[in-house]
């Protein structure tokens, strides 16, 4: 469990460097680091220059980079990049940014991810918003002590993804003709995709989307208070579904194209928050 003198320690570093106190954070999947480049007034901290954030290791389509300022009139706090489970870090390391965000002043968390489709009736280059997750890890960001300053021993997940954003979210893509799936989102631990069978299985789980992201994130979002939305982009279909092979260079490539219209939804939502 995270422990409240290194949360403040970053806290203070990142107030050091800017007068911007955010109401909204945002983490930028795989291909979406872009959209902070749209914010205004910006002031960009590498994460390894922040006290309790480590070096990443750097996975293609992330820049790993928390950029503060305002966009569409909000204050904002972004990561441009994100650490995942499957480079060794432990699920304190990839979730103390949320806490971090937490502590800046952030209410809101918006959760952004590049995966692949279980549930056929989607198609690659589609937005999904994330109603519910599956955990499939075996693990959990919450296992040890508690720290009772940050949350409640026995967090309530009944709705992790909080249902008025998602009903703004499903507004603003109705308006702009933006097709937004709705589906439940399995986290996985990579760095392997997924076989066909456990596509099998999971699509059996209720799963309607696989990806390794996300899940960590929001569980500790959800312990500090912060109110979520997540939406993924799907793209690619999972293991088995399709008869050709999985790569990242493809993940990171739909996500490219997707790019404007995630964009354009993410901004639209930050405007109405």
């Amino acid at each position: 469990m995270h422990k409240t003198d290194e949360i403040t320690a970053a806290k203070e570093f990142i107030l050091e460097k800017t007068g911007t106190v955010p109401d909204i954070g945002v983490i930028l999947g795989s291909g979406l680091g872009s959209l902070a480049d749209e914010i205004e007034d910006a002031v960009v901290i590498p994460y390894a220059d922040i006290p309790g954030f480590i070096k990443p290791e750097g996975v293609g389509g992330h820049s790993n980079e928390l950029v503060l300022g305002r966009l569409q009139g909000k204050s904002v706090v972004a990561m441009k990049g994100r650490y995942h489970y499957y480079e060794g870090y432990s699920l304190d390391e990839v979730t103390f940014p949320v806490r971090v965000i937490k502590a800046l002043g952030a209410e809101h968390l918006i959760i952004t991810n590049s995966c692949g489709a279980v549930n056929t009736n989607f198609s690659p280059g589609e937005l999904m918003l994330i109603t519910d997750h599956i955990n499939l890890v075996g693990t959990n960001p919450l296992i040890g002590k508690n720290n009772d300053d940050l949350g409640t021993r026995f967090p309530d997940v009944s709705e992790v993804y909080d249902r008025r954003l998602r009903n703004l979210a499903l507004q603003i893509a109705d308006k702009n003709n933006i097709t937004l799936q709705q589906g439940v989102y399995g986290w996985w631990s990579g760095p392997v995709y997924e076989t066909p069978a456990e596509i099998r299985m999971i699509r059996t789980l209720g799963g309607d989307a696989i990806g390794m992201s996300t899940v960590p994130e929001a569980i500790v979002a959800i312990h500090s208070g912060l109110k979520v939305l997540g939406i993924s982009c799907l793209t690619n279909m999972a293991c088995g579904i399709l008869d050709q092979p999985l790569s990242h260079e493809e993940v990171v490539e739909v996500a490219g194209r997707t790019r404007s219209t995630f964009i354009g939804l993410v901004k639209e939502v930050l405007q109405e928050i």
